[in-house]
């Protein structure tokens, strides 16, 4: 029993460590899985700017494109990059040996990351690279300190630096609004992460949308049947709410002559 209680101990310390770990604050993204225009702008923001060394390995380039809406020609010709044919898996060619000695560790498969980090979590992540000239690639990030990858998205974005902008006043927690025009009351802070105006193609609000179309894609990736899924059990829960009516009135049937 001793030593069933020490593995059973063992077995969910993991699951405490991690919990434990730092917190990181992540900026909440409402993703819409029905909105495919998002999905298909996301979809070419991985395969133009992440299919170089991540994959999709569990997805068929096939599947994507009947899911989002695609033409076989349109997906051939502007998404598939190699000599992949439609119905093939979404791999790479960068072997896992040679990435290991350019990168140091193989980039994961994100076929289903999104399930694994969550949807806030990438939303954060791809928009808290900043300029670290200590690291090898000149980059670093506030959600994963020293990660071993360099900003892909530093063209769309732009030069993140630490410089001065106006962030809302916080008091007791509560942040401070103006109490004749309901405007939030600012200040000016010199510690923040700031976007270089003019070094990047997109403005911080295209960026951002940007990013969550990205993560609209990896999180329909990760679960392509979850609106199919839904839909289904809508149905059971329907039909179980009936079938518990006629239930119900015949149990009462068969047991009102029971006293």
């Amino acid at each position: 029993m001793k030593k069933q209680f020490a593995a059973l101990i063992l077995a969910i310390l993991p699951a405490f460590t991690f919990a434990a770990g730092p917190a990181v604050h992540l900026d909440k993204v409402d993703i819409d899985l029905t909105d495919k225009a998002a999905m298909q702008d996301g979809l070419k923001t991985f395969a133009n700017y992440c299919m170089g060394c991540h994959g999709a390995q569990y997805q068929r380039y096939e599947r994507v494109a009947t899911d989002l809406g695609i033409p076989e020609e349109v997906m051939m010709d502007n998404i598939v990059f190699t000599d992949a044919k439609f119905g093939d898996h979404m791999k790479i060619g960068m072997k896992p040996e040679d990435a290991k000695v350019w990168f140091g560790a193989a980039p994961p498969d994100l076929t289903l990351v999104a399930r694994v980090r969550g949807n806030d979590w990438l939303y954060t992540y791809m928009r808290s690279f900043y300029e670290d000239p200590a690291r090898p690639y000149g980059v670093n990030n506030s959600v994963f300190p020293n990660v071993g990858m360099p900003h892909v998205l530093a063209p769309l974005q732009g030069r993140r630096v630490v410089g001065c902008k106006q962030v809302q006043v916080v008091e007791n927690g509560r942040k401070q609004f103006d109490p004749l025009t309901g405007t939030p009351i600012t200040q000016e802070a010199c510690d923040q992460m700031v976007v270089e105006p003019g070094t990047g193609s997109l403005s911080e609000a295209e960026y951002d949308e940007k990013i969550k179309n990205l993560v609209t894609f990896l999180a329909y990736s990760a679960n392509p049947v979850k609106l199919e899924s839904q839909r289904i059990g809508t149905y059971v829960l329907l039909f179980l709410a009936v079938f518990f009516v006629f239930a119900y009135l015949l149990k009462r049937e068969y047991w009102k002559d029971v006293h």
